[in-house]
């Protein structure tokens, strides 16, 4: 039940958005921050499992019990969510793929979702929607082109982002088709933390090591990514969930990419430009266009509610 205009103060909703957009922006520059001095792999690593471990008693505490059936399909999830689609936008960050485009092309999943939904799901798109994913994908050309100019990212880096992104709508799709286990989100969230750490584990080891820098660059960066990124930005979600409506707070997460880009801009000094914000505008519109309540009426897929994962 999402709360009506009169029982809530009208300055609650802007603050609410507010601190959503800026923790969800928060993670992509979270990595690259952290990433800074050391490998891309260890800072997920430390993310996933200090996130997964200061989860793990509430987890077992508090909520119904952990079924066999379930804790697989959450592993599962947490291989597709957190491991390879975290993952491979980290990658491409630790690779200098800019932030901004990175979190513009995260917030095209809800496309991705309606796209993969005809077949898999055998639920078909409206005109509108077609309109919007067609919009969608102009927008990242437009920024992406534009950055392959501006950047020093290989061009392997720039695929990978997209393919991360299409990693985790088909399993999302996939797992509206095999149906979902309900599950509170501390204990989801905790076993998928916990798969992915063991996987980043692998790729940390492979590459160096697991002992965390000795310097305040990488543990300010931890921090920030476990306390903010993940446990601030997912409380932020779920209780904006719980009392507004699904479409009113995607409108906000979808405000994310401009937000990352100023980030990176301020901290990182990556470069801004004026085709970038075209090519935002232009897939923003597109994302609203087949997001909103006009193309879904008639839909199966509720665009809307995509619970997407937190950068």
């Amino acid at each position: 039940m999402t709360l009506s205009q009169n029982q809530t103060h009208p300055l609650i909703w802007p603050i609410v958005a507010a601190a959503l957009v800026v923790s969800w922006s928060s993670g992509f520059v979270g990595i690259r921050y952290a990433s800074e001095n050391a490998d891309v792999m260890l800072v997920l690593f430390w993310r996933t499992l200090l996130s997964g471990l200061i989860l793990l008693p509430f987890a077992l505490l508090i909520g119904p019990r952990i079924g066999a059936r379930g804790l697989i399909r959450q592993m599962m999830f947490g291989v597709a969510t957190m491991f390879l689609y975290l993952g491979g936008f980290a990658l491409a960050i630790g690779q200098r793929v800019p932030t901004g485009l990175v979190a513009l092309i995260s917030d095209l999943v809800p496309l991705a979702i309606a796209a993969l939904s005809q077949p898999v799901l055998g639920h078909g798109l409206t005109g509108r929607q077609w309109s919007g994913t067609a919009l969608g994908v102009t927008g990242v050309l437009i920024v992406s082109l534009d950055s392959l100019s501006l950047g020093t990212a290989p061009v392997w880096a720039y695929a990978l982002t997209v393919a991360s992104m299409l990693v985790f709508a088909l399993a999302t799709v996939v797992q509206k088709r095999i149906g979902t286990i309900n599950m509170p989100i501390h204990q989801s969230l905790c076993i998928q933390c916990l798969t992915a750490a063991i996987l980043f584990a692998l790729c940390a080891k492979w590459n160096g090591g697991l002992t965390p820098p000795l310097d305040g660059r990488f543990q300010f960066g931890i921090a920030w990514l476990v306390l903010f990124s993940t446990f601030l930005c997912y409380a932020v979600y779920y209780m904006s969930l719980r009392h507004y409506s699904a479409a009113q707070v995607s409108s906000a997460v979808y405000l994310s990419p401009p937000v990352t880009m100023l980030w990176a801009w301020l901290i990182f000094g990556e470069p801004l430009s004026t085709a970038m914000f075209i090519g935002l505008a232009v897939t923003l519109f597109g994302v609203w266009l087949a997001s909103s309540r006009g193309a879904v009426s008639n839909a199966k897929p509720d665009l809307g509610s995509v619970e997407q994962p937190i950068g």
